[in-house]
């Protein structure tokens, strides 16, 4: 009979280990040879350009070295290979991982990721389509009399993939909460406890991770209090769900 997963030697996972990483860094390198053709073919950076379109003189954003254009075109590409590789990448993870989850673990895990992404979607648009065009209408007007903008792709593409990445990481919250949970470490009761606490705490976190005005750090701010309270529900409500699992299968004859 063949051996479990689980019980195979520790030389085995680390071959298994092994191929699975190189499985990923191949579709890495497919994802972002794709994703390069895709970010110039079909105007990516015009997409990222968006936001800050309006508020330029020219409408157009500059570069000052002649490599600038190709190698902003290239970081794209494979930021948005690694986007593509990532069904495959989540898929090899949870492969190698799942022999050595227990059943009432396993079943966390899918609602778990698809909330992860709906959640960094979610805060991606926002950051997107209302963080950054108001934050820069702010920061852009700022001493408009005095000062005229020369802003450069790269700048702006570091400026832009800080907010939208600040979003996006901060709307994990609730996922991360839970997980905080389903470990023992945190409980519905503390979490209400230490509201106070954590929204100064967020608040802080919203400072330092949206390089904008005091509107942009608001507009996290104020879906992130939110999420935190969403935490407190699901969290309950998981645990609960646990608690009335564990107490089904005690109350089972036992063979």
């Amino acid at each position: 009979m063949p051996r479990d997963k689980a019980e195979m030697p520790f030389l085995d996972h680390l071959e298994e280990l092994r191929w699975r990483i190189i499985w990923s860094l191949i579709a890495v390198l497919v994802g972002s040879v794709l994703g390069f053709f895709i970010v110039v073919e079909l105007d990516v950076i015009g997409v990222l350009e968006r936001p800050i379109q309006a508020l330029l003189p020219e409408r157009r954003l500059v570069f000052t070295s002649p490599t600038t254009p190709f190698f902003v075109s290239l970081k794209l590409g494979i930021a948005l290979g690694v986007l593509m590789a990532l069904p495959l990448l989540i898929y090899q993870a949870w492969a190698f991982l799942s022999p050595a989850m227990r059943e009432k673990e396993k079943k966390y895990v899918i609602p778990g990721a698809l909330g992860a992404i709906l959640l960094f979607s979610a805060g991606v648009g926002m950051a997107y389509f209302l963080a950054l065009p108001i934050g820069l209408r702010f920061l852009l007007n700022f001493q408009a009399e005095s000062l005229s903008p020369l802003i450069t792709i790269d700048e702006y593409l570091r400026f832009a993939t800080g907010v939208i990445l600040a979003f996006g990481i901060l709307f994990q919250l609730p996922v991360l909460l839970v997980v905080l949970g389903l470990l023992g470490i945190v409980t519905p009761e503390t979490l209400t406890k230490y509201r106070r606490h954590a929204i100064v705490i967020l608040a802080v976190l919203s400072a330092m991770l949206t390089p904008a005005d005091p509107g942009t750090m608001l507009m996290l701010l104020m879906p992130m209090a939110l999420l935190y309270e969403l935490s407190i529900w699901l969290t309950r409500l998981v645990l609960r769900s646990k608690s009335s699992g564990a107490a089904e299968r005690s109350s089972l004859p036992s063979e």
